[in-house]
């Protein structure tokens, strides 16, 4: 069937569930109504209508947390602004714990709560009985009770939606697939269907389990799959009246609520099955998989166990739905680094629903404004990198990451499926030496050594870790003696060409105009003065810099660099990261390890603090960077890939009586953290700037140059700073923070901790977190004393400084 569509409008929305019809509700609010929205086939089909639809506002950032606020907010006024239902009931949640470990993991989040807004109860497993009269309760020792979170009925929201949007002038079109795109100076420029062609500004793709596929049609990678998903329904049961909680057993991997007088019972199981999409028909809708009882009995025992009633309860059906996941289990919300215009708004992991009403809002910010709102990192499709989109990657890996939605949350928990993608040139050597590796972007990096193979590294815990004193060990070596890391991973690119200076003059806040050997630590600031980077940039010659940067934001920063480089700019950016190997080593004894392998001289006075320079070492002409991010005396030392080994070999031979240890990248956070250095992503975001941050010295207000971000800098210089990062030294060396707490000044909550690791040099735990301040209270409030974190509703003290606890002044690195 032909479908009369228009020829050309402001922003096309490609898919009709949740997402979908909350961008258009919010581009229509926010006044931009020239948008059409087309269905593959009808509205809600796929994977909306069958949504368990609960709304749990608690995540685990604030701004994730913010997003479902708003969608519990929507949900419940839709109504009346409508005058259709949604079904939004608010029934309340409650988290149960039947181990110590699960308990932790839920009171973490009620502490969290309490810093959001959000209302949480620590409450006795008495209470939880007495709010779930049917769940078998002897086995519970504890829970968390949010009495604001709801469920709504996912068809009826998006009816309420989408009459929302047509009342206001959006277009709607059902089946009405979408076959290609055209593409216009690097961004999309029309949309083809089976109808016709749409010229278009903007596309928002939220189609769902079927978002890559479409994705690949214009080129964009979008790395979600799909897995069965699987809840029973029972007929009606004596004793449920009314509504009750929905109840979250994730020890037992379930969620379960009442419905309809009977029970809903879900699970996200280990062992998940994965949906390639070939096996769906192509006219799938409204549609079931086979019932796999097999598949679930593990979980029906479970639930028999937490549910006696369901021994005699009557099943009505099992239901099996397709739902997609990413790599990380978070969702993709904004502009795709592959096509300018080009957004989405998928992989929703299950929680669609939740968090379809902010999100929606959030992306349709972002189409209209440029830019995201709030910082959303966490869900940033550029987090991802080509290579993730790879099929047999997400086949492997999507099941594990259900089968993870619902497990403890543990500091160390590392997926085991679709490893080993990307190796440095020194992977078989450090694997040969013990190393235990996490994974980065892809890429297998050390996290510790353990050469006797002693670490059980099962024995995961929210207390001292079990690789807690090889962590040690590898921190004392950069302190005492010296330490190798390898960085090969880290994102390293080259800008080259006449107008390099004045490309990074316009995007960096510090002053780039230094001559070749010369290192520049420097912000790239947002309109906001908020960190969109942090690098650092060597001059290699009068026409090109090298810029390092994060492991995990290649992707980010290329994005950035290029939307932002003026245009008509002489000047060409590469990615040289997979070509160039990395070595760092710090420690007081790393000028006489260089010394022992290299003919060129270290000294203070011949290789200044924060200088570059070719120098020999082994076989090898590299190039040495004095610096280090531990805060002790060392250097980086890069050369292309294929020497790696050979230098690598070189230092080991020849620091063995120098107290040389390889170490790996937990020990490098302590030492970090130790020394007050920013890490990009965790103390240093889009929302932060230099000034809360305490990073004054890299602006250069007066280098008589603009650069993005100065007039918000000298706005907020001029206002005053009103909260500010500090340092967090635990008074209880027993306490284990691990990011993300609560901070507390007698008692009530003023901002949140950032990184958090123990501090092998302090004896005691180290924090950094900004506190909601401005400095002159800041100060007093330091003077005087008050400071605690809370660590799953256990509270310890602290003291706060501006100052890091190790070596304040500096003067180790600068030996």
């Amino acid at each position: 069937m032909t479908i009369a569509l228009p020829a050309e409008t402001q922003v096309v929305i490609i898919g009709g569930g949740i997402m979908g019809c909350s961008v258009a509700y919010h581009l229509a609010k926010s006044g931009c109504t020239d948008v059409v929205l087309l269905e593959r086939k009808q509205l809600t089909s796929g994977t909306t209508w069958h949504s368990a639809a609960q709304v749990r506002q608690l995540r685990s950032g604030a701004n994730l947390t913010q997003l479902i606020r708003h969608s519990a907010e929507l949900y419940a006024s839709l109504e009346a602004e409508t005058g259709q239902a949604t079904g939004w009931l608010k029934t309340g949640s409650l988290s149960i714990a039947t181990n110590s470990d699960r308990f932790t993991h839920i009171k973490r989040q009620a502490s969290l709560a309490r810093l959001y807004g959000v209302e949480a109860h620590v409450i006795e497993s008495t209470e939880a009985a007495d709010r779930w009269p049917l769940m078998r309760s002897d086995d519970v020792i504890g829970a968390v009770f949010s009495p604001d979170d709801g469920r709504v009925n996912p068809s009826d929201v998006c009816a309420a939606l989408i009459k929302a949007a047509k009342a206001a002038g959006v277009k709607v079109f059902e089946d009405a697939p979408v076959t290609g795109f055209e593409k216009r100076g690097g961004r999309v420029s029309a949309v083809i269907t089976e109808s016709g062609r749409i010229a278009c500004q903007s596309v928002a793709l939220c189609a769902g389990l079927w978002s890559r596929q479409v994705a690949a049609l214009a080129g964009v990678t979008a790395p979600l799959y799909a897995c069965e998903h699987f809840y029973m329904l029972t007929k009606p049961i004596n004793g449920i009246d009314g509504h009750l909680p929905t109840l979250s057993d994730h020890d037992g991997h379930l969620y379960i609520r009442d419905d309809v007088g009977g029970l809903l019972v879900g699970c996200f199981e280990p062992g998940a099955k994965p949906l390639p999409l070939d096996a769906l028909p192509p006219d799938f809708a409204f549609d079931l998989l086979n019932e796999d009882w097999d598949h679930f009995e593990p979980m029906m025992m479970n639930a028999l166990h937490r549910l006696p009633v369901l021994e005699t309860a009557e099943v009505r059906t099992l239901v099996n739905g397709p739902e997609s996941f990413t790599p990380d289990g978070a969702f993709m919300l904004g502009e795709s680094p592959d096509l300018d215009g080009f957004f989405l708004g998928c992989g929703m992991n299950s929680v669609g629903m939740a968090s379809g009403g902010g999100a929606g809002r959030a992306l349709a910010e972002w189409i209209i404004e440029g830019r995201p709102s709030m910082d959303l990192w966490e869900a940033d499709p550029r987090r991802f990198q080509p290579f993730q989109n790879n099929l047999r990657a997400l086949h492997d890996r999507i099941p594990e990451e259900l089968g993870l939605h619902y497990a403890v949350s543990y500091p160390g928990r590392e997926p085991e499926t679709a490893r080993n993608l990307r190796h440095t040139p020194l992977h078989d050597r450090l694997a040969a030496q013990g190393a235990n590796f996490t994974q980065i972007a892809g890429w297998e990096r050390p996290r510790y050594f353990d050469p006797a193979g002693e670490v059980d590294t099962e024995a995961l815990s929210f207390q001292r870790p079990p690789w807690f004193e090889r962590v040690a060990v590898e921190h004392r070596a950069a302190r005492e003696g010296v330490a190798l890391l390898d960085q090969s991973m880290s994102c390293k690119l080259r800008l080259e060409g006449p107008d390099a200076e004045s490309v990074l003059q316009s995007l960096c806040a510090n002053d780039m105009a230094v001559e070749p050997g010369c290192m520049v630590y420097t912000p790239m600031l947002n309109e906001n003065g908020g960190y969109e980077n942090d690098i650092v940039a060597i001059r290699l010659d009068e026409g090109a810099y090298l810029l390092l940067t994060g492991t995990a934001k290649p992707t980010r920063d290329k994005d950035w660099i290029r939307r932002n480089m003026p245009e008509g700019a002489r000047a060409t950016m590469s990615d040289v990261t997979s070509g160039m190997a990395a070595i760092g080593l710090s420690g007081p004894n790393a000028r006489e390890l260089l010394q022992r392998v290299s003919p060129d001289k270290f000294t203070r006075e011949s290789f200044p603090f924060y200088w570059a320079r070719q120098v020999e070492v082994g076989y090898a002409r590299v190039l040495a960077l004095r610096l280090s991010f531990a805060g002790e005396l060392g250097w980086e030392l890069y050369m292309p890939s294929e020497f790696a080994t050979g230098v690598y070999d070189a230092l080991t031979e020849a620091g063995a009586d120098l107290g040389l240890a390889n170490q790996g990248a937990y020990a490098m956070t302590s030492l970090r953290l130790e020394k007050g250095f920013r890490a990009w992503g965790h103390d240093l975001t889009p929302e932060d700037t230099p000034l809360e941050a305490g990073m004054a010295f890299g602006v250069k207000l007066d280098k008589g140059v603009d650069f993005i971000g100065r007039d918000a800098v000298l706005r907020q210089r001029d206002e005053g700073v009103k909260r500010r990062l500090v340092m967090l030294t635990l008074n209880d060396n027993t306490a284990n923070p691990i990011g993300g707490e609560p901070i507390l000044y007698n008692g009530e909550p003023v901002g949140q901790v950032t990184s958090a690791a123990f501090g092998h040099s302090v004896g005691t735990s180290v924090a950094m977190g900004y506190v909601d301040r401005d400095e002159a209270i800041l100060e007093q409030m330091m003077a005087v004393g008050g400071f605690a974190l809370d660590i799953s509703c256990d509270v310890f003290s602290c003291t706060a400084s501006l100052d890091p606890p190790y070596d304040p002044g500096g003067g180790r690195m600068r030996a």
